[in-house]
């Protein structure tokens, strides 16, 4: 049997599971299993609780999406993250080091429940998100069934390509969103974001994430966008970013400095399931 917490940030929902006080080795197979919303227990991702192998962090948290696939990070996750190993007592500090594949990362409990997480800087050189371009620019171009889009590209731990959309209730994610993901300038696939500028500290945000399908909120989705956002002009470093499940805030100042993310996580229930 495997104790699990089922939870979610934004509608963006998650299996958590503590792998320091269990023995855990769950295989591609498995976790599709717990993924699947009608044989398994459902979610978005399944997010892995693990001892640190850095001095430098606390914990170490391991993200799988629905596909079985391993990531390097999720925003909404790194929050259920944080409310899970501070409210299971793993845990007395406010502001939790974690480790992911790509670094370090820092999560803080506020004094309302809502968690901030350090995302670390936003990546733009092609090769570290990976993109394969000529050289770095603030915007591309790809074509898509004989039709050109402007994007931008950005890591936040895991590959975005961002979209600026007049409407996204109009905006084609279920259409465009599988094409971008698979385009041959991504090697290793991409979460596209759909944007919709309302005003410089504002903006609407549907998320077509990779392995997953459209989901109610991304978080690195929603940091990329502001990142994009920033680079092209259009956002101020402070904004709101409403996705259909609930809305984040997101800061990010200047090019030097961290992009920081604050929203809920909440705790579902408790189960356990047996593999």
């Amino acid at each position: 049997m495997i104790k699990f917490s089922k939870m979610h940030g934004l509608g963006n929902d998650f299996v958590v599971i503590d792998a320091i006080s269990q023995d855990i080795v769950l295989t591609t197979a498995q976790i599709r299993f717990i993924a699947d919303r009608h044989f398994g227990i459902g979610c978005d991702q399944l997010l892995l609780v693990d001892e640190a192998l850095s001095a430098d962090a606390d914990f170490r948290y391991r993200i799988f999406n629905a596909d079985g696939g391993e990531v390097g990070q999720c925003g909404n996750g790194a929050r259920c993250f944080g409310r899970f190993v501070h409210d299971k007592g793993l845990t007395s500090r406010r502001v939790i080091p974690v480790e992911v594949a790509g670094g370090i990362i820092h999560l803080s409990i506020e004094e309302n429940g809502e968690v901030t997480v350090d995302m670390g800087r936003p990546q733009f050189e092609p090769a570290e998100i990976p993109f394969v371009a000529d050289a770095e620019a603030a915007r591309y171009t790809i074509d898509i069934d004989d039709a050109v889009y402007e994007i931008g590209a950005v890591s936040m731990g895991n590959p975005h390509a961002v979209l600026q959309v007049a409407s996204i209730e109009q905006a084609p994610v279920a259409r465009l969103g599988p094409l971008i993901e698979a385009d041959a300038h991504f090697p290793a696939r991409v979460n596209v974001g759909f944007m919709e500028v309302v005003d410089a500290h504002h903006i609407r945000l549907r998320v077509f994430e990779r392995g997953v399908g459209e989901t109610l909120a991304c978080g690195t989705g929603a940091c990329a966008a502001v990142a994009v956002g920033r680079r092209w002009g259009v956002l101020a470093d402070e904004v709101r970013v409403d996705l259909p499940g609930g809305s984040l805030w997101v800061r990010w100042s200047d090019d030097e400095s961290s992009v920081r993310m604050t929203g809920p996580a909440t705790h579902v229930y408790e189960g356990t399931i047996e593999l």
